[in-house]
Formats: C-alpha cells, sequence, structure tokens
C-alpha cells in the first residue's frame, strides 16, 4: 500500500495538483481536523520498504451512515478537495461509489443547514473517484494481482520452507492454515509453490468421500519414501455440503486414521506483515508496476474524470495498468460467492479469472497419487542450459511429472549440452523430483556452452537414446543452443524433433518473453540489499551509494530494482547516457542533501558503459560530492543468482515446465508420420513465453529479427516505458514522454477551466 501512496503523492506533486493524506482510513474523512493533512515529496520518503500503510486504515461504522458520509463530505468540501484516491479491499470501493453517488444531494443538504456556501457548494460540484484494490486475498475480480498478495505469499512460503526442514527430519505430516476468507487463491498457488499433497480452497470443496481419498494420498507418498506431508487449507474451506473443513479437523482425521505424527500451523496476521516484496512495489508481470503504476494511472485517471465518468478502479491486466468501471468488478465478485452459495463450483472458478483456472488445472494434473499406466513409447528429454537461477528446478519438476502423467519416458540430461554431447543422460523419475520446487540452483547442473562445437556428437547422442523431443531450461545461451540445433536439421535429420526452450535467466533478455524465470527472485534479492543500505544511509545521513546489478547489457533488473527500491538514478545500456547525464545527476544529489532526505541511490547495469565503469561512478560522485555528501559501493555479484526460489517463480517455473510438455505432445502427434517423428518447420522448435497475460509459443526462426545478437538482447523491450517514473519519482524535472507529456497537460489545462453546474 504504501508505494501505492508514495507514487500517488509524488505524480500528484508532479503535475501541479494539491494532495492530501487521509489518515486511518473513512474514519479520518468523517473525523476531519489532522486526520486530513497536506503531503509534501519528502513526507513520502523511506516508504517503500515499510508494510502496512503508514497513513493508517480503520473500520468505520460511521461511514455506512449518511450522517458520517455528510460529515466526511463537510471536511473535503472546506479543504478544496474533488478527487479521492481509495486503497483498499471490495467493502472499501463500493463505500467510496456510494459517497460519489450521493455527492451532490450530499452538498445540498449541507447547503441547506448552512455548513457549506453556495460558492462552495459550486466549486466542488463533482467528486472524483477512482480506486486501487489492496487485499492480500486477491479476491477482486478485474485485476490478475491486488495490492499486498505477493508480499503474503512470500511470508507463507517463509514459513512452509522453515516447516519443512524440521517436518522431513521427523516424518511428520503439516497441515497449514492460509488467509483468503472465501477465496483460495493463497492457499492453491501456495500448494503449487510447495508440491503440496493436498489444498482445501472454497472455490472447489473435494469430492464426496475425500477424507478416504486424502489418507490413500498420504499413506501411498510415506510408502514412497517420503518423509514429508503437507496439507494447505485456505480459511474459508468447507464440504459439498457447506460444512467448514478446518485443519483441526484435518488433524484429527490424519491421526485417527494413519497414526502420522501431525502439527497444525495456523499463520493469521503474519501473513499481512513484514517488507513488501518487489514484485508489490513494482509488480512485473507477472505486471507490472502494481503499485507504482497504478499510483501514475490513479493520478492520470482523476485528473481525466468528468461529471459523467463512472467510479473506475485501476487494475493489473498482464503488465499494464488499465483502468476498469469500479461496479462491474465489485459485481462480479459478488457473482463468485453467489457461485458458491448456489453450489456451482465450476462457475466458481471460472469466475475467478483465467489465472486461477490455469493455477487450478495445474495443481489437479500434478496432485496425481500414482502416474497413470499408459505408456506413450515416446521418450522426452530435459536439458538446463546457462547460468543456473532459482525456478529451474521447479520447472523441471512439472515437465517431469506432467511428461509422465502424458506416459511418456522423461530423460534427464546432466551438465547442459556438453552433458548431452557426452550422454549424460538418464531416466528421471516421478519421485525424483520430490522436493525441487523450493530448491534454488540447477539440480540437473548446468554449463553455458553452446552446441555447435559438439552438433555431431549431440546427434549420435538422440539417436543412441531414441529421444523424441528436447525441452530446453536457460537464459540466452538456451535461446542460441536452440537456434543452432535448427540450423543443424539441414545435416542432421536427428535434430528433425520438437524443441521448446523455456526462459531462465536472472537477466530476463530471452526473446519472446516479457518475464523469464528466475527474474523475480533476483530482483528481490537486490531490493531487500537496497533496502539495508538505505537503512545504513538513513542513519549516516548524507551518503550516497553506488550498486551494480546482474544482467549482462538487459537493464531490466537495473530498472525494475530501481523503481522498487526508489533509486535516484539507474544506467542501463538500453539508455544511453554520457558525462552530462552523469553531471545532473551529481547536482541532483547535491540539491536532494539540502532537503530532509539526505541520502542517495544509484544503480547501474554491468554492461551499461564500458568507460563509465562502476569505479568512475564512484569516484565522480566522491570527487564532485566532497563537502556534501560521502559515497559507498556494493557489487552485488552471483548473489543475485542463488537463494531459495520466490513464490512468483516458483508458480512460473511449474506453470511453463507444464505448458511445455503439453505442447510437446500435440507438436508430437502432428510430426508422427509412418512410424517415426520428423519435425523440421518451423513452429517445431520453438520459444515458449509469457507476453502480456498469455503463454504463447514463438518459433525460435521468427525470433531472429527481434534479436541484438552482439549486445544478447531483444531490440525492444517493454519495461523501457518505465523508466521515465523512476526519474518523476525522483524528482526530476522530466516529461513521461512527447504524447503522454502533451496529453497530461492538456488534460490538467481542461480540467482546471471546467465550470461547475
Amino acid at each position: 500500500m504504501n508505494a501505492a501512496v508514495r507514487a500517488t503523492v509524488r505524480v500528484g506533486i508532479y503535475t501541479g495538483a494539491k494532495v492530501y493524506f487521509v489518515h486511518e482510513g473513512y474514519q479520518g474523512l468523517v473525523d476531519g481536523g489532522d486526520n486530513i493533512k497536506l503531503a509534501t515529496w519528502e513526507s513520502v520518503s523511506m516508504m517503500l520498504q515499510l508494510g502496512g500503510t503508514v497513513i493508517g486504515s480503520a473500520r468505520c461504522m460511521d461511514f455506512r451512515a449518511r450522517e458520517g458520509r455528510m460529515k466526511a463530505a463537510l471536511n473535503l468540501v472546506k479543504l478544496g478537495i474533488t478527487n479521492l484516491c481509495v486503497i483498499g479491499g471490495d467493502g472499501s470501493l463500493t463505500g467510496a461509489n456510494q459517497f460519489r453517488k450521493e455527492w451532490a444531494t450530499l452538498l445540498v443538504d449541507l447547503v441547506k443547514a448552512g455548513k457549506i456556501t453556495d460558492d462552495e457548494a459550486r466549486k466542488s460540484c463533482h467528486l472524483n473517484i477512482v480506486g486501487m484494490v489492496g487485499s492480500i486475498d486477491n479476491d477482486f475480480c478485474g485485476t490478475d494481482m491486488t495490492i499486498g498478495t505477493d508480499s503474503a505469499l512470500h511470508r507463507i512460503i517463509e514459513v512452509v520452507d522453515a516447516i519443512t526442514t524440521t517436518a522431513q527430519s521427523h516424518q511428520r505430516t503439516f497441515i497449514l492454515e492460509v488467509m483468503g476468507r472465501h477465496c483460495g487463491y493463497l492457499a492453491l498457488v501456495t500448494a503449487l509453490a510447495c508440491g503440496a499433497d493436498w489444498v482445501f480452497i472454497p472455490e472447489m470443496p473435494p469430492d464426496e468421500g475425500w477424507e478416504g481419498h486424502l489418507c490413500r494420498r498420504l499413506a501411498d507418498q510415506r510408502a514412497r519414501g517420503s518423509r514429508l506431508n503437507v496439507i494447505i487449507v485456505a480459511e474459508g474451506a468447507m464440504d459439498r455440503a457447506g460444512n467448514p473443513i478446518s485443519s483441526e479437523d484435518i488433524k484429527k482425521l490424519v491421526e485417527k486414521n494413519l497414526g502420522f505424527d501431525t502439527r497444525t500451523t495456523v499463520l493469521g496476521h503474519v501473513q499481512r506483515g513484514g517488507t513488501p516484496s518487489a514484485f508489490d512495489r513494482i509488480l512485473v508481470g507477472l505486471s507490472l508496476s502494481l503499485s507504482l503504476r497504478m499510483g501514475v494511472e490513479a493520478v492520470m485517471a482523476l485528473l481525466e474524470a468528468t461529471p459523467e465518468t463512472p467510479a473506475c478502479v485501476v487494475s493489473l491486466s498482464g503488465n499494464q495498468a488499465v483502468r476498469l468501471p469500479l461496479m462491474e468488478c465489485v459485481q462480479v465478485t459478488k457473482d463468485v460467492t453467489t457461485a458458491m452459495a448456489e453450489k456451482r463450483w465450476e462457475d466458481a472458478i471460472k469466475l475467478r479469472g483465467k489465472s486461477f483456472e490455469n493455477n487450478w488445472n495445474t495443481y489437479k494434473m500434478l496432485a496425481h497419487i500414482n502416474p497413470p499406466d499408459t505408456k506413450s513409447n515416446i521418450n522426452v528429454a530435459i536439458v538446463n542450459i546457462g547460468a543456473p537461477c532459482a525456478g529451474m528446478n521447479a520447472a523441471v519438476r512439472s515437465a517431469v511429472r506432467i511428461g509422465i502423467i502424458q506416459g511418456h519416458n522423461m530423460l534427464a540430461v546432466h551438465d547442459g549440452f556438453e552433458g548431452l554431447a557426452q550422454g549424460k543422460i538418464e531416466p528421471i523419475t516421478w519421485t525424483g523430483v520430490s522436493g525441487w520446487t523450493g530448491k534454488g540452483g540447477s539440480e540437473l547442473g548446468t554449463k553455458r556452452v553452446l552446441p555447435s562445437e559438439y552438433i555431431e556428437e549431440i546427434s549420435l547422442t538422440i539417436a543412441k537414446f531414441n529421444i523424441h523431443s528436447l525441452v530446453i531450461i536457460g537464459g540466452f545461451e538456451a535461446y542460441m543452443g536452440g537456434l543452432e540445433l535448427v540450423q543443424g536439421r539441414d545435416k542432421y535429420e536427428e535434430l528433425c524433433i520438437p524443441m521448446v526452450v523455456i526462459p531462465a535467466t536472472v537477466s530476463n533478455n530471452v526473446p519472446g518473453s516479457d518475464f523469464s524465470i528466475g527474474a523475480d527472485t533476483a530482483l528481490n534479492t537486490i531490493t531487500s540489499t537496497c533496502d539495508r543500505i538505505k537503512q545504513s544511509a538513513a542513519g549516516t545521513k548524507r551518503r550516497v551509494f553506488i550498486i551494480e546489478t546482474a544482467g549482462g547489457y538487459c537493464g531490466y533488473l537495473a530498472t525494475m530494482a530501481g523503481l522498487a527500491a526508489g533509486a535516484d538514478a539507474a544506467y542501463i545500456y538500453e539508455d544511453k547516457f554520457g558525462i552530462r547525464d552523469l553531471e545532473m545527476n551529481v547536482e541532483h544529489l547535491v540539491q536532494k542533501m539540502k532537503t530532509d532526505v539526505k541520502r542517495g541511490l544509484i544503480l547501474r547495469n554491468e554492461n551499461c558503459n564500458a568507460n563509465y565503469t562502476t569505479d568512475f561512478i564512484f569516484a565522480l560522485y566522491s570527487e564532485e560530492g566532497k563537502g556534501i555528501f560521502d559515497c559507498r559501493k556494493n557489487v552485488l555479484g552471483h548473489m543475485q543468482q542463488g537463494g531459495t526460489p520466490t513464490p512468483f517463480d516458483r508458480n512460473f517455473g511449474t506453470k511453463m515446465g507444464s505448458k511445455a510438455v503439453l505442447w510437446i505432445t500435440e507438436k508430437l502427434k502432428e510430426v508422427y508420420r509412418h512410424g517415426r517423428i520428423f519435425a523440421n518447420t518451423p513452429d517445431s522448435a520453438c520459444v515458449l513465453g509469457m507476453k502480456k497475460r498469455a503463454l504463447t509459443f514463438q518459433p525460435l526462426a521468427e525470433l531472429k529479427e527481434q534479436t541484438d545478437f552482439v549486445h544478447r538482447i531483444p531490440k525492444t523491450s517493454w519495461w523501457l516505458k518505465l523508466r521515465p517514473i523512476m526519474k518523476i519519482l525522483a524528482k526530476y524535472n522530466i516529461s513521461l514522454d512527447t504524447s503522454e507529456h502533451a496529453h497530461m497537460e492538456h488534460v490538467i489545462k481542461k480540467r482546471m477551466s471546467m465550470p461547475c453546474s
């Protein structure tokens, strides 16, 4: 919430508006006085890393009554406030819409009561409302993700990982109850992210006889040698008759029927606390800038509103912030509750949205007690290429298990293309990938070696092991390797098999995908490091930190970490800069030190410029800042590749691995001719990528035109459009871009000249 507050305040001030804090939610609006205070640029400094909301929130019974809303209207009119940005759940947003609808009649009553003048009523003739959804439950329809959800998942996964170690040591069954009221999103994604044995969600209660089914599954897992059973329960879970299913109920069932040592953990409000994740601050992705972009979009929505404009909510669609009619979204949200009450479970799942439905279908596929006995006689090999990154193992696990479900024989290739050439291949089983979802790095082993120098050996290995298809998981080397294998088809018929590349790299530089597995984990590592550094600087005062991030020539990490951490500048290869830009940035920090904010943060992508190195920039800032501020530098290095994967990367990797093998299964049917596999068309070798909000397959050959091979980056990147926002939020006097700035100026002038009737 604080990231959204910060962005709204600063963009509002940037447009020339007065921006006010309303403390303690609607109660502050009703009580007025010191609860409504003018916000300044400096008043939102150091907010990004804080959980909760610094301006407070409170449930308000007074605002539900017309008398309370009249008091709120009086307080706003007296301050000349006619635009209200509300961050909250569907209840808060519904209340805001009601307030807006009756605004005119509230003013009439206030004039009649002599509390405001006719002139004051004319100046405040209409109230504009824009909403941003802040809820850890992710239960608001119309947006892919609500503010706070990803941070809550981080808290949950931290607990799951901690529990897993002790549970495996003691052979225990753990039942974890998570929040979500009537929405099972947190429970479902947690189950995917940790490979839970069972998940209970309110949208899809278990079938009749679930008690026996659950016990058989747990017993089977224990018989296979598993020392750990994990069951995830949403707090609103129920059976088909509508009776609640609690964690205690499940514990008693397991202990009575199986005699397993069982423990329950009810997370409660720990899920709401802690430092917000990078995703929640800027939202990648899977969009982006949920908080920051929403704040920008919210201000623009208010500036463009007219009396006829319906109240809107700023939502996330893929990697774009969009405006949707508020009450239409509220109605769909209510429709989910209605469907559940009427026991239309399939409708409830669909109404939650495509992402929820895909998560549910993926979990169902991966939740088999035993893989099916059917065999396809197809051999699918999986190989990791390039630098290791968090989430690779999640992709391998789901690819292996979905492949086994399809009846394929799954083969693990160790040590990349070099291992493929040397025949380092072995069958990989269902239990062989148990527990891989939460492991960082690459369990298969990986190398940066490209296949061109081993192309003949690779073709011989493919023939020897009778490999019918290849899943390549990795970064730019995986993409390049896929292209080289496709080019080798002309000479080696063994390479004429379906291939799919799954982007997995912290650099997020693979063409054909907005996101790569591993980038979110690296981004969170950088952001948390920046938080600690800023805290140090806040205590020391007058200090500027220069931080070098990874990414090769790709500036994704530096840019997004700059947004998430509130950096003053982020130097990247794609956005050219020179000595005058560096001088301007230094001068900006000199002026900043004269304000209440006496600290600075500069990010530099490792290959942004061959001459303006990290050491050079550090020396420049140190020299120019003498007597005003001192400097420190940090090179983050390989720590950005390590650690356990974030919930996003676990979930993303799981869905990508699943989707890739399902595509391969269909493609194999297409290319099966006369008893053998032969695939040499462009669409038989693809990159699986996320484009906006969909997973798509693009032929490797078609992506060549979109690639800068010298610098190993795509020729165009969607996230570059976010860079001006970072500069605005750091108080640089710049325009968004020619078209956006002209549009903003037009909107402001139009609003200032708009008459009220």
